[in-house]
């Protein structure tokens, strides 16, 4: 299966088999950091809420489409708000990756990953957005991931690009 996720509703044409979630029209509570994912519910976060719907999908999917307007070289607030509570896919338990700590995964498929960052976006975000990303990438189970920056005008032609790569592999 593929997912995109997005932070705002967008007019393309899907293959079979791809999820599209319209993260902006989910109701998604901020994590509380209870643990309780971890401690009380393994793999199941105690807020029930359109996230525990999500994150699912995440855990599955062998390939994800991130949409996000990029603030202050990151994510915006809809997409950083899923992707924290997406913290029960993985477990509590820490391993040495390239020399830095990252939590074990729970089941979750390995995953080629692109990311759209769109916006009004300066060099220096940029360079912050993707240095977040491949921290993300280690621990999100990305085999491999690429990120693409557009302006909001042509967003959609850059996701329908995206998409239409997925047709072609």
């Amino acid at each position: 299966m593929k997912l995109i996720l997005s932070d705002k509703n967008l007019n393309v044409i899907l293959p079979n088999n791809t999820k599209f979630i319209d993260l902006s029209s989910l109701k998604i509570s901020n994590c509380i950091g209870c643990f309780g994912c971890w401690t009380k519910t393994p793999g199941k976060c105690l807020i029930r809420d359109d996230a525990v719907k999500v994150y699912p999908y995440i855990a599955k999917c062998s390939s994800v489409l991130y949409v996000s307007r990029i603030r202050y070289g990151g994510y915006d607030t809809v997409m950083k708000t899923m992707l924290e509570r997406a913290i029960p896919i993985q477990q509590a338990f820490i391993r040495l990756l390239h020399g830095e700590t990252h939590h074990i995964q729970r089941d979750v498929a390995p995953k080629n990953a692109t990311i759209i960052g769109y916006g009004n976006i300066d060099r220096k975000e940029k360079e912050i957005f993707q240095e977040l990303v491949g921290r993300n990438a280690q621990n999100m189970n990305f085999q491999h991931y690429q990120i693409r920056f557009t302006d909001e005008s042509n967003l959609e032609k850059a996701v329908q690009t995206e998409v239409d790569k997925w047709e072609k592999s």
